[in-house]
């Protein structure tokens, strides 16, 4: 009897060292890659080498990043669906993805049916920008002048069906005024054309707009999102003037189709833990964002309800990417 005890919590500890030992190596046969649709050094760019970096060490194993750019997202995307929904090929999409499917025309894939979700990574506002010694002072003094005059100002964005493209036609849809679409290749030609002044305002993102607000050639007059944002308290937001405006740009992780459900609830567990490090936090703050870190099924919820969101604002807009 004592023999068999003896076996018995022998055979219970290699168990129990063996499902440790699996689940600390789930990652270690081959690197794991993770697609960024976009070029190096933009916000997902960054965010994704940062989380890759911590993750690394959670495994053991490395963590490849790689740019994929071009048509919105939809290239890296394409790449990713193809791939084995086995955890070690995953992408880093931004809030784009949910829209993509209602900007172009035959998309190559299903935004629903072809990803497996894992976590909502992080989001940040946009923010609405004018100069410095613009007459308007408040959001409020620049809607007034639109339903003054109708169509007699404009507004810059980066790209067709961009957050900031959205921001300005979710703006022109809540306040019921006109105002001018104006598109541009980049945050920074949209910025530019705004100091000389061809456009009365402009959509930007955290990193682009915070350079030009702390050299003071320009002022907020209100940041997208529904709360004012924790980088710019003192600047109102777009709903303080605008009831029911609320809009970001925001970050997730996704797999492709068919992953295993632990598989997915262990990369969520990681990843979520990777947001909540110091390291992450710090270059969050310094891109304007915030760390989220949701449950796949959250995610998967935020990706079906912005598609809802926007595709009567798409519609009216008659945006259209081909």
């Amino acid at each position: 009897m004592d023999s068999f005890l003896r076996w018995a919590v022998v055979a219970a500890a290699m168990l129990s060292a063996g499902v440790t030992a699996s689940a600390q190596s789930a990652f270690s046969s081959k690197p794991v890659h993770i697609f960024v649709p976009y070029a190096a050094g933009g916000g997902v760019d960054i965010l994704a080498r940062t989380l890759g970096d911590v993750v690394s060490k959670q495994w053991g194993q490395s963590v490849v990043v790689e740019n994929r750019p071009g048509a919105g997202g939809l290239v890296a995307s394409q790449a990713l669906v193809a791939s084995p929904p086995d955890g070690y090929t995953l992408i880093v999409v931004a809030s784009g993805h949910a829209t993509n499917p209602l900007l172009h025309p035959k998309i190559p894939y299903d935004t629903f049916k072809d990803f497996t979700p894992i976590s909502l990574l992080g989001s940040s506002p946009n923010i609405l920008l004018v100069r410095a010694d613009s007459p308007f002072k408040s959001l409020g003094d620049m809607i007034a002048q639109a339903r003054a005059k109708p169509g007699s100002l404009s507004f810059a964005y980066a790209g067709t069906g961009t957050s900031t493209h959205l921001a300005g036609e979710l703006l022109k849809n809540l306040a019921k005024i006109d105002l001018n679409a104006v598109p541009y290749r980049g945050g920074a030609p949209a910025i530019n054309d705004l100091l000389g002044g061809q456009v009365a305002m402009s959509f930007n993102n955290g990193p682009e707009s915070i350079p030009q607000l702390e050299a003071g050639t320009v002022r907020a007059l209100a940041v997208t999102t529904a709360s004012r944002a924790s980088l710019l308290p003192n600047v109102p937001s777009m709903s303080e003037t605008v009831p029911g405006y609320d809009t970001e740009v925001w970050w997730g992780l996704l797999g492709p189709a068919g992953m295993p459900a632990d598989l997915v609830a262990k990369l969520s567990q990681d990843f979520v833990a990777a947001l909540n490090t110091d390291a992450v936090k710090a270059r969050l703050a310094k891109l304007g964002a915030s760390p989220i870190g949701s449950s796949p099924k959250a995610f998967d919820a935020k990706i079906r309800a912005d598609y809802e969101k926007w595709a009567p604002i798409v519609k009216a807009a008659g945006m259209k990417v081909e």
